[in-house]
């Protein structure tokens, strides 16, 4: 396991590196995930195996510092991110999200574009939530409790409400982290993700399950040179319910 400072206060990200050659793959989870848990299957398959890859926490969640005193921000998230691939010495990455993942790599790559080579979205948030679901899992769920409610006891609600998959690495998050970057996420950023994604000069690929159909504004996506994807026999978690699929995607993104 590897780490790095990554705030004024020391705070660091762990990831989880595996060694090889070239350009680094860089994976980041969504929501109360950890990309060791997430990605390591996919990123051992032979299509992916054999470049270096870092299976990165983001602050706040998995093997990752939980600081209080952080705010979460999508901006926060890719900020810090940047600290620790500067600090691994990765630079022009293929930078692999997933999800809330998918937007802080959107973020990262407009931020510190010598940082990104290309980008992958695994059905990544690209949009505000305008109206937060009712209390319960998922972002926009998180969302529609107040910081208070919760950490007094709403978190509960939440833990019964995803079920014990993604329990099993939410709950290694810090409850204040995990509540705000939903916030942030279900918030959106100004540009949207969207548009700072239709706007970047590089390679970009967006995988989605190929159940759901195409995703929202895939016209104008693809008419900005997004690549899309639609990967088979998946639902939201494709690298877990496809590892083949996810590695044929990924591997043939350009």
């Amino acid at each position: 396991m590897h780490s790095a400072p990554v705030t004024p206060a020391g705070d660091r990200i762990r990831w989880v590196e595996l060694p090889g050659t070239g350009p680094a793959r860089v994976f980041v989870h969504g929501l109360g995930a950890s990309s060791p848990a997430y990605f390591t299957e996919a990123a051992l398959h032979p299509l992916l195996a054999g470049r270096r890859s870092l299976l990165v926490d983001l602050l706040g969640f998995g093997l990752s510092d939980r600081p209080e005193d952080f705010g979460y921000t999508l901006e926060e998230h890719a900020d810090a991110l940047a600290a620790a691939l500067r600090a691994a010495g990765a630079g022009g990455v293929e930078l692999v999200g997933h999800s809330m993942g998918g937007a802080v790599a959107i973020v990262l790559a407009a931020r510190h574009p010598e940082l990104v080579a290309r980008l992958v979205l695994v059905d990544a948030n690209l949009d505000p939530v305008p109206v937060p679901g009712p209390p319960g899992g998922g972002s926009s769920g998180l969302a529609s409790f107040t910081e208070e409610e919760f950490l007094a006891g709403g978190w509960r609600q939440v833990r019964d409400g995803v079920g014990p998959h993604w329990w099993s690495t939410m709950r290694l998050a810090g409850r204040t982290a995990l509540h705000r970057s939903a916030v942030h996420l279900v918030r959106a950023t100004v540009p949207t993700m969207r548009e700072l994604l239709l706007g970047l000069p590089l390679p970009r690929t967006f995988l989605h399950p190929a159940a759901d159909g195409a995703p929202d504004g895939a016209e104008r996506l693809a008419a900005a040179g997004v690549r899309l994807v639609a990967v088979p026999d998946c639902g939201h978690n494709i690298m877990l319910d496809n590892p083949d699929g996810f590695a044929r995607a990924v591997a043939a993104a350009h």
